[in-house]
């Protein structure tokens, strides 16, 4: 980690960010270990597993098995510019109880971020990930009339790394010492929530503006507990990079139910930093993602007011209102907008507002109108 240094209230330390979850199998008598029994100081992981193609191309599945360690599940496919037509489901085993989970759903809007040209190699579509809980055994389903090639099932097990304690001294050069009165609210770090940050492949590009916000929800399940948000963070950051190929988490921000505030895609906060949230307007733009599916439920209080404070924080470091609008251009097809489309804006905006996704869900898509007026209070 770079050399720390003290930063200003604003950012001061978010407090004790309660006992992350750790999923190892194993213990050992000497092992640092968290409160649910298992060994701390363990590495993420991936495991990614094939689906096989049958006779009929309309249906895919891969029978129940036992797997290793994972907390949170996710479904790939080879082009990244391919959609899923269809529908995909995954049922999985809770590892302490050993029950079978109901069939539950996949949101496989697909997305990817913009390179240029053709995507990257290695780069693949994906579905949103779901966060399971520490499971030990998945079962997987496809049925549609178009399924893409090389379907993978990604069981991400976010580890449990030995963290620094999360204090002003710990707080990472990259982050902006600003004025107490901005309304940044408390950020926890890359750092803090255990960011690998040699699976980041290249540095991060950056744009010239932020001239718009973008908010999401992660889609999956609402059935985390806050303590567990910095491994669901850390097993989404996983899921990107190594399951879809990214270079880093593709959101700037993430949000949980309790309206913690974490750091996302590196570079710096308060720098214009590209990220790979909304296919299409991902050039000077930010992007502000809330922890759970929001179709099924009503956002938080503190999720809305943490979005607003970050949104309007972040257009006010550029000057913009964050109740206003703006015309940007579209940087690609992306089934909704053409490249070199224009197209007027609210500075914060829901994903579906540039790309045909139903996220952030209806309740925080309908809760935006207040989430802009807050943000312009500051």
């Amino acid at each position: 980690m770079a050399h720390a240094r003290t930063l200003t209230a604003a950012t001061a330390v978010l407090g004790a960010a309660g006992a992350l979850l750790s999923l190892s199998a194993a213990t050992t008598a000497t092992a640092t270990m968290s409160p649910d029994g298992r060994p701390a100081g363990r590495p993420g992981s991936v495991h990614s597993v094939p689906v096989p193609t049958g006779a009929d191309p309309g249906t895919r599945a891969l029978p129940a098995r036992t797997t290793g360690p994972f907390s949170l599940i996710g479904l790939t496919w080879d082009d990244p510019r391919a959609k899923l037509d269809g529908t995909a489901q995954i049922r999985t085993r809770d590892a302490r109880t050993g029950m079978w989970t109901t069939w539950r759903t996949l949101d496989t809007d697909a997305r990817v971020p913009e390179s240029g040209g053709e995507p990257a190699a290695g780069v693949r579509a994906g579905a949103e990930p779901l966060w399971t809980g520490a499971s030990d055994g998945v079962q997987f389903r496809a049925t549609g009339g178009r399924l893409p090639a090389g379907l993978r099932v990604e069981l991400v097990d976010p580890g449990d790394p030995d963290l620094p304690a999360p204090t002003p001294d710990t707080v990472p050069e990259t982050a902006p010492a600003v004025p107490a009165d901005t309304g940044l609210p408390p950020v926890t770090w890359r750092s803090w929530w255990g960011a690998d940050e040699s699976l980041v492949k290249s540095p991060p590009t950056y744009t010239t503006e932020v001239k718009a916000v973008f908010v999401h929800h992660t889609a999956g399940t609402n059935a985390y507990d806050c303590g567990q948000s910095a491994s669901l963070v850390r097993g989404i950051f996983l899921y990107h990079v190594q399951s879809q190929g990214w270079n880093d988490i593709g959101y700037h921000f993430l949000v949980d139910k309790c309206g913690q505030v974490f750091e996302g895609r590196g570079g710096g906060i308060d720098q214009p930093v590209k990220g790979a949230h909304t296919y299409g307007f991902n050039t000077d733009t930010a992007s502000v993602s809330v922890l759970g599916n929001y179709n099924t439920a009503t956002a938080e209080a503190a999720a809305r007011s943490a979005v607003a404070r970050v949104a309007g924080w972040k257009l006010r470091l550029r000057g913009h209102d964050p109740a206003g609008t703006v015309t940007l251009t579209a940087g690609a097809n992306n089934g909704y907008y053409t490249t070199g489309q224009k197209v007027l804006l609210n500075r914060i905006s829901g994903h579906r507002d540039g790309y045909p996704t139903e996220c952030p869900g209806a309740n925080l898509y309908s809760a935006l109108p207040e989430i802009r007026l807050t943000a312009q209070a500051g």
